[in-house]
């Protein structure tokens, strides 16, 4: 059908009824809100003999508590520590300790092992430090064995594992003003003074159960993804679940994990039963293997080159070329909708334009639609697998087996968007049915919505005893993203104000490369504390906040999920993120570096030579 935009009455050729789909995804969204205020989820250690905290891959080895002075204290052993490693080793900054709570390197790539865990941006801008550690990854995107082992080849590579405290978690960070230092403590009995206290906690780190009636009771083998049981299914990442072939199992959700672990189930399993609340939007991942001529072709600087390349398409430029040409570089130039009209879609009334993107996500689900009936056999299942959202409302998923999968007579899919109704002894309730099950996997995420002092199981106090869980009450207060007032010498290397688009290791590896300069030079010239000024910190709280307005109308109508916190936009992933040109915030970066005024920061000198 055509339509014409509202101001200037340019027609729109599309194949479908605008007013139609928007209707339909209001009712979508509608049947998955829940009205009532208490908590969708809960942690592992919610349930039975689950625990957040154990670890299935590493023994833990006893040790003596620890007692010591250090420059830097880095809380955080994923990638973004391992980077804030890195680039404080490279700066000359060698003094420091990294506190990570699994039994190695690695965060997320440590603890997801489960069958078809893969990265989802591509491996050769996704797995940082690939020049500096001689690495070229063996496929377009790898899987987490291999993830994981970069994370260890870093670790060799800057020598950080004689600084890593492994198997130990923080309890307390405390600022002592008397000494100009952080103190803090962890629940192996250690006491780590030191001068700057770098966060590189991750967003995910904090599996996550959906509360049900019953689900204490069930007889069965239960467990996330993210605490895979090999010891019951048999296998590994890659496959061949021995022991799930006389068993019934129900895998609940069908976001990013299910749609990588479902084929490899659905291989084994003498019955899978899928539960979906909410289809996820998956498109084309066609991974290969890494070509030896390219990798031979390559230049030094082949990486930041590839990296600001992608940025560029994600941030909706139009460069020469496209060398990674994958969905996220395809869906962020397509949405202003500039290929459904010949008028710069920039010299368009805003009312026009809004109308014109709305049409081109439109058109992108509708593609997801077709190739859903091209792929799936039966009509009812292709039917309930069609997402009616928003293409960026979710974080697409891209997958060659996961609608396959459906085709398979053992497999059945479960649409319940209400999610499940209970657990039994014996099985689930969903949509009314009963499903005997012997084992239940729960695909359910991560915990995104609270606060970080919850997620990470300990608070940051301040100067004067200020809280940092009650100063970001009502959002996170910094400057770029890496400072804040009354918290001196404390750097946030995780996702804190800063742009951020698609590639979350580019953006850690940029804030851990900027905190280490900033620590260095603190170092060379005696600086004792730095913390930003108020008024640079609430220019930059204003300006983040005001760039994220039109993302959050966006997901204020998307159907619940992690980025607009379940329905209530007020705990949405992304509500602190300043959602400027990713490319812009850190040639911003770069130049306030450059420049050397450190505009917006207190530099104080140092008032205490030595700690007692």
């Amino acid at each position: 059908m055509t339509f014409t935009l509202p101001v200037s009455g340019i027609p729109v050729d599309v194949d479908f009824d605008p007013a139609q789909i928007r209707e339909r995804y209001a009712e979508e969204r509608a049947k998955r809100m829940r009205e009532e205020s208490p908590a969708q989820f809960q942690g592992l250690s919610d349930v039975r003999e689950l625990d957040g905290s154990a670890d299935p891959y590493t023994d833990v080895t006893a040790r003596e508590p620890l007692a010591v002075d250090v420059e830097v204290a880095v809380l955080g052993g994923g990638f973004g520590g391992l980077l804030a490693g890195a680039y404080l080793t490279r700066e000359g900054v060698t003094d420091f300790r990294i506190v990570e709570q699994g039994g190695d390197f690695g965060g997320t790539w440590y603890w997801n092992r489960y069958p078809g865990v893969q990265c989802d941006v591509e491996s050769y801008i996704y797995m940082p430090l690939l020049e500096e550690t001689g690495y070229i990854p063996t496929k377009r995107y790898a899987d987490g064995a291999e993830i994981f082992e970069h994370a260890q080849r870093i670790g060799r590579h800057f020598d950080l594992y004689r600084a890593a405290l492994f198997h130990t978690a923080v309890t307390a960070v405390n600022w002592r003003q008397d000494l100009e230092r952080w103190e803090v403590r962890t629940d192996r009995g250690d006491t780590l003074s030191a001068r700057f206290v770098v966060r590189a906690n991750g967003p995910l780190n904090k599996p996550q159960l959906p509360k049900v009636n019953g689900i204490k009771d069930f007889q069965g083998t239960i467990f996330h993804t993210s605490r895979w049981d090999y010891d019951y299914t048999g296998g590994g990442p890659d496959g061949n679940l021995e022991g799930l072939r006389d068993k019934r199992v129900a895998i609940v959700g069908t976001g990013a994990t299910a749609v990588q672990a479902v084929p490899f189930v659905a291989a084994d399993a003498e019955q899978l039963f899928v539960i979906q609340r909410t289809p996820s939007n998956v498109g084309v991942r066609g991974n290969r293997p890494t070509d030896p001529e390219w990798a031979s072709s390559l230049k030094p600087g082949w990486q930041g080159e590839r990296h600001r390349n992608f940025l560029a398409h994600c941030n909706g430029e139009r460069a020469e070329q496209n060398l990674v040409d994958d969905v996220w570089t395809r869906v962020f130039v397509d949405m202003p909708g500039q290929h459904l009209v010949e008028a710069p879609v920039d010299t368009l009334e805003l009312h026009d334009q809004i109308v014109l993107t709305e049409a081109a996500d439109m058109t992108m689900m509708q593609e997801i639609h077709r190739r859903i009936d091209s792929v799936v056999s039966d009509p009812a299942t292709a039917e309930a697998l069609k997402p009616w959202y928003g293409f960026v409302c979710k974080r697409p998923c891209c997958n060659d087996g996961y609608l396959e999968a459906f085709n398979n007579p053992s497999v059945t899919l479960v649409s319940a968007p209400g999610g499940v109704d209970a657990i039994t002894p014996t099985g689930l309730i969903a949509n009314g049915t009963h499903y005997e099950l012997d084992c239940i996997v729960f695909a359910t995420g991560f915990e995104t919505g609270s606060v970080s002092s919850d997620r990470y199981g300990y608070d940051i106090v301040g100067r004067d005893g200020l809280s940092l869980r009650e100063h970001f009450a009502d959002g996170a207060k910094t400057l770029h993203g890496f400072f804040t007032r009354g918290f001196p010498n404390f750097v946030e290397v995780g996702l804190s104000q800063n742009a951020y688009v698609v590639n979350f290791t580019y953006m850690l590896d940029r804030k851990a490369r900027h905190a280490a300069r900033m620590i260095a030079h603190a170092a060379r010239h005696d600086v004792g504390v730095v913390e930003p000024t108020q008024a640079a910190q609430d220019e930059w709280v204003e300006a983040t906040r005001n760039s994220g307005l039109a993302r959050q109308f966006y997901l204020a109508g998307c159907t619940p999920g992690y980025y607009n916190g379940q329905g209530d936009i007020g705990k949405a992933f992304f509500n602190d993120v300043y959602t400027g040109s990713e490319i812009d915030f850190w040639d911003m970066i770069e130049n306030w570096w450059q420049e050397k005024t450190f505009e917006g920061l207190v530099l104080t000198d140092r008032q205490i030579s030595q700690v007692p």
